[in-house]
């Protein structure tokens, strides 16, 4: 028998899961509740199609779904794929549910919404970040590329007093919304030992930490300025 799986969006990551899982032999039903990417989809060949509201639990109950079904939300927005997720579970209580995100934030609504698993994308791209460092070539590598290209950093950032930081869950900060790569963190409660984002663990944040980050200068800058709030800035 061949797996079913009914993919929800055919966005950024919808496009390439939509790809890997028919080049694998799988049967896929795409779901998209915007009519521009729907008629992409079926551009594309995807025979089985359905353009719906997927807001609506009126409509997904339409939906075709079998027990051994696979369900995979890949919506671009990560608010509407955690509430996709919430309505799939009610809906579909048996069926095995996954879903992409691409910050640690969406990761835990998703978990809490009730997805079986979720592959979170940030944690892949810090993991190979951590990966690349135990590396002694590797890291002179990236050093140089981060040297000479001029748009992107390594940054240390101490979290100072009064920041809206201070006693909140590592898990908590959507690092995505400033543009960066969480990579780790040298939490003064701990020893001052350096610690990976990727070894798992739950972290309380306090001033005086020190967190360490990836990305363009500009948002670095942008992030830093942002943690020296009271409140953080709505985004």
């Amino acid at each position: 028998m061949k797996k079913h799986v009914i993919l929800f969006g055919y966005g950024k990551f919808g496009v390439n899961v939509a790809d890997t899982i028919h080049a694998h032999g799988a049967e896929v039903l795409l779901v998209e509740s915007d009519r521009k990417r729907y008629k992409q989809a079926v551009e594309h060949g995807f025979e089985e199609c359905r353009l719906m509201d997927v807001t609506r639990d009126e409509e997904l109950e339409t939906l075709p779904v079998k027990p051994e079904d696979q369900l995979v939300c890949v919506m671009d927005d990560d608010h509407l794929n955690v509430f996709l997720v919430l309505s799939l579970r009610a809906l579909f209580p048996d069926n095995t549910i996954l879903a992409i995100s691409d910050s640690i934030h969406a990761t835990r609504k998703l978990k809490m919404a009730g997805a079986d698993k979720v592959i979170d994308l940030y944690a892949v791209s810090a993991n190979r970040i951590h990966n690349i460092l135990n590396k002694p070539v590797a890291t002179r590598f990236l050093e140089g590329f981060v040297d000479h290209t001029h748009e992107y950093s390594f940054r240390e950032i101490e979290i100072p007093e009064g920041s809206f930081l201070h006693g909140r869950k590592l898990e908590e900060i959507d690092f995505h919304r400033y543009g960066i790569i969480f990579v780790g963190m040298i939490d003064v409660e701990l020893g001052n030992s350096f610690i990976f984002v990727t070894t798992g663990l739950e972290h309380k944040l306090d001033s005086g930490d020190i967190i360490v980050c990836i990305g363009h200068d500009e948002d670095l800058e942008r992030f830093a300025e942002a943690i020296r709030q009271k409140e953080e800035p709505k985004a």
